[in-house]
């Protein structure tokens, strides 16, 4: 299987080249990236628990899917493929807001992502990919923050990153 390619880009989002993932990771490269944030009519966020094989962040909650963009791929067309792809449905998504983070892993490896942040709704259980998944729970903001507070560890960099710092772009 070829190894996936990330978009690299400069502060303002322009597009400077493509490398492939693990090595932007590696080097922490900043390159493009998207966190979407997927709501119930009950105003519950859905959580995934990311697969215990993945290469960075094994087993922590995030939000409802994040990935890379392909090259000359939207945000919003990333953000369905991805949906699709790990928690088995797609819905429409709305852009919020675009953020640059840098976050060091135990393992080596740096998130250096300029995120872009989508919003939707969707009122079933998902079909998760447990290539990519590895369990969902639906969850209220202000539950979410507790646990953050009291079990840090437990989440991704970046979903701490957006609950914490950039929270109003997820409201619905």
């Amino acid at each position: 299987m070829k190894e996936e390619l990330v978009v690299l880009v400069n502060d303002k989002d322009e597009k400077i080249g493509l490398m492939p993932k693990l090595e932007a990771h590696e080097k922490g490269v900043l390159h493009r990236a998207f966190s979407v944030f997927v709501y119930n009519d009950k105003g519950q966020l859905l959580l995934q628990q990311r697969a215990l094989h993945k290469y960075h962040t094994p087993g922590q909650w995030a939000n409802t899917c994040c990935s890379h963009q392909r090259d000359g791929e939207t945000s919003i067309d990333a953000g369905r493929r991805r949906l699709e792809e790990e928690m088995g449905f797609v819905t429409d998504l709305m852009y919020r807001k675009s953020f640059i983070y840098k976050a060091s892993f135990d393992n080596g490896l740096t998130e250096h992502e300029f995120d872009h942040i989508m919003i939707g709704r969707y009122n079933q259980d998902p079909k998760v990919n447990p290539d990519e998944v590895t369990d969902f729970k639906w969850m209220h903001i202000p539950d979410i923050l507790v646990d953050i507070e009291l079990n840090p560890e437990k989440y991704t960099a970046w979903f701490k990153i957006i609950m914490t710092e950039h929270l109003d772009a997820i409201k619905l």
